[in-house]
């Protein structure tokens, strides 16, 4: 086994693969050192007890300096300017006061407000595929397009533009992806975030002019000890919540679908008790878990089962080995709809768990209800594929066959 293909996107595209490097570490070298020519070296960490305890220790261990895994910079070569600031890469009691600015959006007694709003998009979105015809790609023609529309709907921004929305969190998350990137020449993918900066700023000076009932008014308006967001802040937050807030629930979308499709006796138990789609989608999340890594480094020495993590060293924290903890998930490679207890990592731990998971688990939840409510006898309809990506990856085709109710 070959672990320094952790840092290597085609690994996360093959999933029987990356299973197998993944389990082979949890059973042989749990805290491994992974040194390679393209990256600053690091601890990868594939066990579900040491993510959780290194989660917990936001104190001592960080997002900064690299919040994800990214490539050295090759000789010559400048690290890009940052034009924002997101909530993944920033720490202690800053983080604690930027996440508290839109925490009370996405309590639950917020989210059931929107709920009527979100079931009338996943109605549209089964109107949409039923006008397909028996034939089509879940991923490119429901799952991307569903949470996107949503969480559109929450940040107050209008339909015309969900086509930008969509082609930057395709940039950000899968870069890595040939099918991806031959899409966009490298100006035009530079014209494209500065495009949505530029947006940004005009929904920003819009919403601080004439406030509405939506999160766009909510991050335009905040302020931390008095003072009002840095453009940096300001702009991290539109990001974070329009990519993150997409592209995760899209994956896990997609690949709840595949997995029942793939497993007809849980579609059967499913759709005879429908009362299991809470528990299915819970258990889809952690069989997908879209977010595939964060990084984190210490700031003093610290002890991982026989490794010391010397201070200034970064550690992998790899989530879909976490999900498939063997000390932790009764039979892990199993998809059961009705699994409980679930106790997957794929919303992170501690003071970086997601902020919108429950928003997340919302929208997946209305959108079997209605699917099942109207569709029957489905079925795959060609080879998936997976989205090479090191941080976010999920489904990016699924062909399927229906027939509606």
């Amino acid at each position: 086994m070959n672990y320094t293909d952790v840092v290597k996107p085609a690994t996360y595209a093959d999933d029987k693969g990356l299973h197998g490097l993944l389990t082979h570490m949890r059973a042989n070298d749990p805290v491994a050192w992974i040194d390679t020519p393209t990256h600053d070296p690091f601890y990868a960490l594939t066990k579900h007890a040491d993510i959780i305890e290194v989660s917990r220790r936001s104190d001592t261990f960080i997002n900064a300096p690299r919040a994800i895994l990214v490539p050295r910079p090759k000789p010559g070569e400048e690290p890009p300017e940052m034009q924002a600031r997101v909530l993944i890469a920033i720490d202690g009691e800053e983080h604690k006061a930027l996440r508290g600015l839109s925490q009370d959006w996405f309590l639950p007694e917020s989210l059931k407000r929107f709920e009527p709003a979100v079931r009338e998009i996943a109605r549209q979105s089964v109107d949409h595929m039923l006008s397909l015809g028996e034939e089509f790609d879940f991923v490119k023609d429901v799952a991307v397009w569903y949470p996107l529309k949503v969480i559109m709907k929450i940040l107050g921004v209008p339909d015309d533009k969900g086509d930008m929305l969509l082609t930057m969190t395709q940039q950000m998350f899968g870069a890595a992806d040939p099918d991806v990137t031959r899409d966009l020449t490298d100006e035009e993918r530079v014209q494209l975030f500065t495009d949505f900066y530029a947006y940004c700023a005009q929904v920003c000076a819009d919403r601080h002019q004439h406030p509405e009932d939506d999160l766009a008014s909510v991050i335009a308006n905040g302020r931390i000890n008095g003072e009002p967001l840095s453009q940096m802040d300001t702009l991290g937050y539109f990001l974070i919540v329009a990519s993150a807030g997409h592209d995760t629930t899209s994956s896990s979308t997609a690949g709840a679908l595949h997995a029942l499709l793939e497993r007809p006796d849980q579609m059967k138990k499913l759709r005879d008790n429908p009362e299991f789609i809470p528990t299915m989608v819970e258990e889809s999340i952690r069989w997908v878990t879209p977010v595939k890594h964060f990084m984190r480094t210490a700031t003093e020495d610290y002890q991982l089962r026989d490794k010391t993590v010397e201070a200034g060293q970064s550690v992998m924290l790899l989530y879909p080995s976490a999900n498939r903890d063997e000390d932790v998930f009764e039979s892990p490679f199993e998809f059961r709809v009705d699994r409980r207890p679930n106790r997957h990592l794929a919303f992170g731990h501690g003071a970086h768990h997601c902020l919108g998971n429950l928003l997340a688990k919302m929208e997946m939840r209305i959108l079997y209800e209605e699917l099942f409510s109207r569709v029957r006898d489905m079925e795959l309809n060609g080879e998936p594929k997976l989205i090479q990506s090191v941080f976010v990856s999920g489904l990016k085709t699924l062909p399927v066959r229906m027939k509606p109710a």
